[in-house]
């Protein structure tokens, strides 16, 4: 067979008087168990295999662009080039959609890492790539990526991909276009950070309200549903403080349960949205919301219907 193009990684979501898009930066494939801190490879494997997933996993990284009067907010901005061939598909999928660089109005960051915002600056120019943008970040985040204590202590990998990549992107929006906050805040209309610390010191959720509807945008609350909704005790290499994460995790997983909240989710396969039900013994369940067609002005059919039925 000769090659040939995927179809594009756009998915547009209604909510209320917003528009939510799914833009999918790629993905990253395992070939190890070892991003689980969790020495029970045949559990995580079961995980897995019961799903008809593959086993190791592959992990997916989304962005969402919310779209709501003047407002073109990007929630997270891909892996620029940091992350291999795989990802950093973010800009060309903006230029698809006609958005340009210049149109988003505001990023708003879950963490500071690489497949989360290394898409804000030009590493060779260490110019912004959203030039008008208010990057909004939670300040512990700043204050543990910028500290040279830490970043002693770590890997020269992860010096070089976390810690200096990392501020080489945040810098130059510090200055006069950065919004920093430190606990539950608003910080635009409709738009909540709500912190979960653990997975990095300010990892957060944004909450957006539309109307009566809801919806959490829960960064990596979850890297692999399939595992962690099974297990909310399993923590990836990633974490900064696995504990600490994995208590986020369950209270996070519980406020969706509780509020029946739509879930927009970072590392949730394409398209990204889903609902979280309890399960058995401590465990959730993931139910991935069915995609639907849209007319051109964003509305869906309430109830569908058969053919040649009107009521």
């Amino acid at each position: 067979m000769s090659g040939f193009n995927q179809i594009p990684g756009i998915y547009h979501r209604p909510l209320g008087e917003m528009l939510v898009t799914t833009v999918c930066d790629g993905y990253m494939a395992y070939d190890t168990f070892d991003i689980f801190r969790d020495p029970d490879h045949a559990k995580l494997r079961h995980f897995l295999e019961a799903e008809t997933r593959v086993a190791p996993p592959v992990v997916s990284i989304n962005t969402f662009l919310v779209r709501y009067g003047s407002r073109n907010v990007l929630i997270d901005c891909g892996s620029g080039d940091i992350m291999g061939p795989t990802c950093g598909r973010v800009p060309g999928l903006l230029d698809q959609m006609g958005i340009a660089p210049e149109a988003i109005t505001d990023v708003a960051l879950t963490h500071i890492h690489p497949d989360h915002s290394n898409g804000l600056t030009d590493p060779v120019t260490g110019a912004k790539l959203f030039p008008n943008a208010t990057v909004h970040v939670h300040q512990a985040e700043i204050a543990h990526w910028f500290d040279d204590g830490e970043k002693a202590k770590a890997t020269e990998r992860q010096k070089r991909v976390y810690f200096d990549a990392g501020r080489t992107q945040i810098t130059p929006y510090l200055k006069d276009a950065a919004n920093l906050f430190d606990r539950e805040c608003e910080i635009l209309p409709g738009i909540t950070a709500l912190p979960s610390p653990g997975h990095t010191p300010g990892h957060t959720c944004y909450v957006l309200r539309s109307g009566v509807e809801v919806m959490i945008v829960w960064g990596d609350t979850v890297h692999v549903p399939e595992v962690q909704l099974g297990d909310p005790g399993v923590g990836m290499i990633f974490d900064t403080d696995t504990p600490r994460a994995a208590e986020s995790r369950r209270r996070i997983l519980q406020k969706c349960v509780d509020e029946d909240l739509l879930v927009g989710g970072m590392h949730i396969h394409f398209p990204g949205f889903a609902r979280i039900r309890k399960g058995y013994k401590g465990a959730f369940r993931f139910v991935q919301e069915q995609w639907f067609h849209a007319d051109n002005h964003g509305h869906r059919p309430d109830a569908w219907q058969p053919p040649g039925k009107t009521s």
